[in-house]
């Protein structure tokens, strides 16, 4: 008898375990959408397919957003207002420096100069006895916040000790540097990058600055382009001219089709999923700026749900919509008003305050003090006076 017992259990566990291969097995999985869980973007970018920041792509591969536009003009039009367009630009193209023609501030011994000289913008720090003077490559950076600033020196790239800030309308000690006076001039003048830290800014403010595996900045296009989201649109393009409108709508990525924790991951390559905030160890208010991480702490986020992604308030080809009230039906998509009760469709409760403008209290801004900039505060909260700000 026991052993007819055994018998039939493992039987039973036999035929549990090759239904639930089946499922998985008949479940399609297109892309990385069927990994409906939270990654850190290291391990997104070694998968299969297409994902924001992946260098593998040849360099050829890529057709550049002007070819691009010819057939999504409205996208291509509204997204060069974004500040996504505009995230990297050379130092010569930069408004900023543009406005002021030259930039200078002091800290203790050390006068700082941005000015500029002939065609190039240059970069020069000096005490009582010496002086050092860079050219100035890149910015980094639109104007709603502020720029950075980068040249390159002994073969190596750094970014300058000082960064422009709007709020201030002039220079102070750039967010990743140390406080305190530098020991000598070549500290004041900026800090030496660190191979895998360049490639990642550069990957996030740039397009195709990592090809074929291979960093490569002086090549790279300026700015979050089309391919930057999309993929490379080589066989896309070749495939849409000949005919073949199906082959060329899977030679090119579209981030729509992904779940709402992958969705939320894509857009979290560069500005940080929950697993990349965990990895780095980042606390307190400086991960206010990391929005997809914010965002998958909210009370609201639960499992992931297909009403709360980035792109269900932003549209990525689009300047960020600044007017609070135009948010509210996002809201309410989940959340019911007052003398309205809870169902399947809006599990959200309602506001005992009211059902207008509702991100002004419940994301407020928080302000990060080497940035001298609020960010919203995506994760979705009732703040409360005094209290420490939730990691």
């Amino acid at each position: 008898m026991r052993v007819l017992w055994v018998q039939t259990f493992l039987f039973f566990c036999v035929a549990v375990l090759a239904a639930i291969f089946a499922a998985f097995s008949q479940t399609p999985k297109t892309d990385s959408s069927a990994m409906e869980f939270p990654m850190t973007t290291e391990n997104r970018v070694q998968s299969p397919g297409w994902w924001p920041t992946k260098g593998t792509a040849p360099k050829e591969d890529f057709v550049g957003e002007a070819l691009c536009a010819k057939c999504h003009s409205n996208e291509a039009a509204a997204w060069a207002a974004t500040p996504m367009a505009h995230a990297s630009m050379l130092a010569q193209d930069s408004s900023i420096l543009q406005q002021f023609q030259t930039l200078t501030s002091q800290t203790g011994p050390y006068r700082y100069k941005f000015f500029k000289e002939k065609d190039k913008w240059n970069f020069s720090v000096a005490n009582e006895t010496n002086s050092i003077t860079e050219p100035l490559i890149w910015a980094f950076g639109f104007n709603h916040k502020g720029q950075a600033y980068l040249f390159e020196r002994n073969g190596a790239i750094y970014d300058t000790r000082l960064s422009f800030y709007n709020a201030l309308q002039s220079l102070d000690i750039a967010t990743g540097h140390p406080e305190g006076m530098p020991a000598n001039l070549e500290a004041a003048l900026g800090r030496r990058m660190p191979v895998d830290e360049t490639s990642h800014c550069f990957g996030c403010h740039t397009t195709s600055s990592t090809t074929n595996n291979r960093f490569d900045p002086y090549h790279s296009t300026p700015g979050v382009t089309c391919e930057a989201c999309h993929g490379p649109g080589s066989k896309h393009v070749a495939a849409m001219k000949s005919g073949k409108i199906d082959q060329g709508r899977r030679a090119i990525f579209n981030p729509a089709s992904l779940g709402p924790i992958a969705s939320v991951d894509f857009c979290g390559a560069c500005h940080r999923t929950w697993g990349d905030v965990l990895d780095a160890g980042t606390t307190g208010v400086r991960n206010v700026r990391f929005q997809p991480y914010r965002l998958e702490r909210s009370r609201c986020w639960g499992k992931g749900d297909t009403r709360l992604k980035c792109v269900t308030c932003h549209n990525p080809h689009e300047p960020v919509v600044r007017d609070a009230a135009s948010y509210d039906v996002k809201c309410l998509a989940c959340h019911v008003t007052r003398g309205t009760q809870i169902s399947r469709d809006h599990p959200g409760r309602a506001c005992p305050v009211g059902s207008e403008a509702c991100v002004t209290c419940h994301m407020p801004p928080a302000e990060i003090p080497s940035m001298h900039a609020p960010f919203t505060d995506h994760r979705i909260r009732i703040p409360r006076q005094g209290e420490i700000f939730p990691d």
